[in-house]
């Protein structure tokens, strides 16, 4: 069972409703991103943009990406996650992503396609409950820690 997380941070779409929470469990080094609402390319890149921004500052090697709460064709990020985000988030410490498919059929797709993308880089599963995610994540190897 996970440790209790703490809160990073709460995004924003473009009409001010919730788009993504971030949340950081620490003992596990997990960045545990919840995406809600309709997903847009401009959504996902600002949604991003935030986990790079964190991933920065905590190193955390696994991430579960839950988009069990959203919708949306997000498609036309594709290009900017591969060669923007990805090159960033294995820099600074990457090494796992546990993604938490939505129920949105056209969303699935995308995802699916996004996987494939990332997948030569680093090790990636989709999934269609959390609890299943968080259990692949568990037997993911950890980098050591630095003393």
């Amino acid at each position: 069972m996970p440790t209790q997380p703490r809160l990073l941070s709460t995004v924003s779409d473009t009409h001010g409703h919730r788009l993504i929470e971030f949340w950081h469990y620490e003992a596990e080094q997990v960045l545990y991103a919840r995406w809600y609402g309709n997903l847009t390319a401009i959504e996902v890149i600002k949604g991003a943009q935030q986990a790079t921004a964190l991933q920065s500052w905590l190193h955390c090697p696994l991430l579960l990406n839950d988009k069990h709460q959203s919708t949306g064709d997000w498609s036309e990020a594709m290009s900017w996650l591969e060669y923007e985000w990805l090159p960033r988030a294995l820099k600074d410490g990457l090494r796992a992503v546990a993604y938490v498919f939505a129920t949105d059929v056209s969303n699935q797709i995308v995802s699916t396609e996004f996987a494939k993308r990332v997948q030569p880089h680093l090790a990636i599963k989709l999934f269609y409950s959390v609890p299943a995610a968080w259990g692949w994540l568990r037997r993911q190897p950890l980098p050591r820690q630095r003393v």
